[in-house]
């Protein structure tokens, strides 16, 4: 129980390079304050947390880096996905990304940019709301139905007063899944951002994850970004499921 608190106080840092405060902390986890206080006390002791100037605002430490740098050099998805992503990043001058479940975000494990593009503040590590983004809702959508139902009842308690909006965002999705096999959202996650995403089956053991696109861009023309990703993000998607087809070990 300890050690899965603990997980939880380094998952609540995402990647948004922002430090946190134990209140912050007691918010993202629902844990007491004084767990919140005693668990920041070992992370910072055990070198997985620190403080920022010495005062009351925490961190990620090395600890924390070290098992992420290890996940990424012994996956074998990114040495074999990154020459494809960033071909389309390049030729599409966007974001390209590769994202798998953790608990109820998306966890990029890959993820590319086009030289000129302008930046979404994303990076590998980076989580996003599984119920609010075109990542999330590519992989909610890709499911079984029995496990897509709990797992959608489940982002919606987690979205409390927003559940009626959740939902309705990924009634959206699925339609355009179903009509078009991608979903897109502009403006949720991120001001001025879109992204469109489908499911992909990679592996061995055909692991969900879903590919996506993205930018910022000021008032975009969503018809004519739809036809300029979506034809080529289909194909990047096969090439990436054919390439990745005999993996095994796979998130």
């Amino acid at each position: 129980m300890t050690l899965e608190r603990g997980l939880e106080v380094l998952r609540a840092f995402h990647a948004e390079r922002t430090p946190l405060s134990n209140a912050e902390l007691v918010r993202r986890t629902g844990h007491s304050k004084a767990t919140i206080s005693r668990l920041t006390t070992t992370l910072i002791r055990v070198g997985f947390l620190r403080r920022v100037g010495g005062g009351r605002l925490f961190e990620l430490a090395t600890g924390a880096l070290s098992l992420g740098h290890t996940y990424l050099q012994v996956n074998p998805i990114t040495q074999a996905a990154q020459p494809l992503m960033q071909a389309l990043a390049d030729k599409l001058n966007v974001s390209v990304a590769l994202a798998t479940p953790d608990h109820l975000d998306m966890l990029y494990i890959g993820y590319c940019t086009g030289a000129r593009i302008a930046t979404l503040r994303l990076g590998v590590g980076s989580l996003l709301p599984m119920g609010s983004t075109s990542v999330g809702r590519a992989y909610l959508w890709g499911l079984p139905p029995a496990q897509r139902r709990a797992c959608i009842a489940a982002v919606k308690a987690a979205a409390g007063q927003n559940a009626k909006a959740v939902q309705n965002g990924i009634d959206v999705a699925f339609r355009d899944l179903e009509e078009n096999g991608v979903c897109m959202s502009v403006g949720e996650y991120q001001r001025d951002a879109y992204g469109i995403a489908l499911p992909v089956k990679v592996g061995k053991e055909r692991s969900l994850m879903t590919l996506s696109c993205g930018a910022v861009e000021l008032e975009p023309d969503v018809a004519a970004l739809r036809r300029r990703i979506v034809p080529r993000l289909k194909i990047a998607a096969e090439e990436l499921t054919a390439l990745l087809s005999d993996v095994e070990g796979l998130p």
